[in-house]
């Protein structure tokens, strides 16, 4: 038996049930690695597709050498009870017979469990070595996938709405309202003894207004403007009673000359 270059998990075939009937589409993408069977030139492969009595073969890649592509797809009717799927890839001759590159069995489980594998498997020739892979997608729409269960999650917390009150409405009831009612015990009496009042009756001595000013104030010179220098400035000279002055102050008229 041959295994899927990419392992999947084990699928029991015991899980998959009513599949008789059922349609499976295969769409052959391509091919990597082929081994060649050509000396001179390119190799033109193509692949046969085979489940039980149904059998496709897909076109020639022409000159499609190691890799061809193709993405062509077929539709295959389901057969309760096989899980396998033949594919043989061949070269092809114009006038020799076809040469035989190799051939793999894909495995239908997972598709059948979960609807859709896309992988790529390997080819084997006659004696068992390795002569490349192919890619295949294989889609199944009836698959029953398992139901994944989920713990149910709590509904959103919605904060419970206040009551909506009137403003200026009538006060609440005394036993409704938050603060707690006035305490009517009196405090205990101080145990030192009061302060005797003092007999002697204090009186305020009599009320004098004071006379009213005099309004407007009365009128004060101005001070001189602006303020005299310091130190004050020395006398102006006196004049001399005589006109002209002569060369000797205070004679008039000038003594003669000697």
């Amino acid at each position: 038996m041959y295994q899927s270059s990419t392992p999947s998990p084990a699928y029991p075939s015991m899980s998959i049930y009513g599949i008789q009937g059922q349609l499976l589409e295969v769409t052959v993408v391509g091919c990597n690695k082929l081994k060649d069977t050509e000396w001179i030139s390119r190799q033109d492969p193509y692949v046969c597709l085979e489940y039980g009595s149904n059998k496709f073969r897909t076109r020639t890649c022409t000159d499609g050498g190691k890799n061809p592509t193709f993405q062509e797809k077929f539709t295959f009717t389901l057969i309760e009870g096989l899980r396998e799927l033949n594919v043989v890839v061949w070269n092809s001759n114009t006038v020799t017979n076809d040469d035989f590159i190799g051939s793999g069995k894909i495995q239908l489980q997972k598709v059948l469990s979960e609807g859709y594998d896309d992988s790529s498997w390997p080819l084997q020739t006659k004696t068992g070595r390795h002569a490349g892979e192919i890619r295949l997608i294989l889609h199944y729409a009836n698959a029953k996938k398992p139901a994944t269960s989920y713990a149910p999650s709590a509904p959103p917390y919605v904060a419970p709405s206040a009551p909506q009150v009137p403003m200026y409405s009538t006060p609440p009831p005394a036993s409704s309202g938050p603060y707690p009612p006035p305490a009517t015990a009196y405090p205990a009496p101080s145990p030192y003894a009061s302060y005797p009042p003092n007999s002697v009756t204090y009186s305020a001595p009599p009320y004098h207004p004071l006379p009213p000013s005099a309004y407007p104030p009365p009128y004060q010179p101005p001070s001189a403007y602006p303020p005299p220098p310091y130190p004050p400035p020395p006398p102006p000279p006196q004049a001399s009673p005589y006109y002209p002055p002569g060369p000797f102050p205070g004679i008039y008229p000038p003594p003669p000359p000697y």
